[in-house]
């Protein structure tokens, strides 16, 4: 009996000593963690709550345990931890923005999403609309981020990107007629935006190009009929052809200057409405 008693007390007071230690290491983490050494606050915190046993603490802790563990890069940890804050209500919508840079973090861009829609209902803002667009869009899920992308262009946030991946989501959603649209109204609100007037620029020389091309092919082919002796410049059917050639042109010019007007240092767009009025000038 007595080497019994020994042996249960032994364990009481190492118990003793583990929950005073982790107290300890919780206290050392809390120090840590105001001089921004994220990684070893996160190892006190970890250890310390592995070893706590019984001992009654805040869970609102564990939101600093999470904190601590997203700026170290444990990304994994961090997530474990903003779940039991969570669960206790604590700081819930931070820890569901965070939760939601963790999943960015790891290339988990659905559940980033998810816990970026969670945070915004948690905190009844929508500031956190542009990062859950972003992640959507990374995410493939083109008609979500197109919609959150609308929201942040209603409600003044971060606009101008906004407009340009709005664009990008219709594009990937197969909608290139609204792709061009989206990008007209946000270089028509932002002419000196980098990417929404040159992109759009560049759709339009392709198009002024593909119109240009189409001049060529029947001005060339009227060519070589009066070259084969089939047909002459003085005949009416060559006519026709040259007039249909400069109706193509003149359909390319109309969308070139527009490319122009978006971004006139496209070299493209202006050489080839140089070659379109040179064309009609025949």
């Amino acid at each position: 009996m007595k080497k019994l008693f020994f042996i249960s007390m032994f364990m009481i007071a190492a118990f003793a000593m583990s929950a005073q230690d982790a107290a300890e290491k919780i206290t050392a983490a809390n120090e840590a963690l105001q001089g921004k050494d994220y990684a070893k606050a996160f190892e006190l915190y970890d250890d310390a709550m592995k070893n706590i046993g019984d001992v009654q603490v805040d869970k609102s802790i564990n939101y600093n345990v999470g904190f601590a563990a997203y700026k170290a890069n444990k990304f994994e940890d961090a997530i474990k931890y903003f779940d039991v804050a969570i669960e206790a209500g604590a700081n819930v919508a931070k820890c569901h923005e965070y939760k939601a840079n963790a999943y960015n973090k790891l290339k988990d861009y659905p559940n980033a999403v998810a816990s970026y829609e969670k945070a915004m209902e948690a905190s009844g803002s929508s500031k956190l609309a542009y990062n859950a667009a972003i992640a959507a869009y990374k995410s493939s899920s083109f008609e979500k981020a197109s919609g959150l992308f609308d929201k942040c262009i209603e409600e003044g946030n971060k606009i101008q990107n906004a407009y340009y991946y709005k664009a990008l989501s219709q594009k990937k959603l197969g909608d290139n007629d609204m792709y061009k649209t989206v990008l007209a109204e946000g270089a028509e609100k932002f002419p000196a935006d980098k990417k929404l007037g040159p992109t759009l620029a560049k759709l339009f020389v392709s198009e002024g190009n593909g119109l240009y091309k189409k001049g060529v092919e029947i001005l060339n082919a009227a060519n070589q009929k009066v070259n084969a002796g089939t047909m002459s410049t003085e005949d009416a059917a060559y006519t026709a052809e040259v007039d249909k050639a400069k109706a193509e042109f003149k359909a390319a010019a109309e969308v070139l200057e527009k490319a122009v007007k978006y971004d006139a240092s496209n070299a493209n767009a202006s050489k080839l409405l140089d070659a379109c009025k040179q064309n009609l000038s025949l």
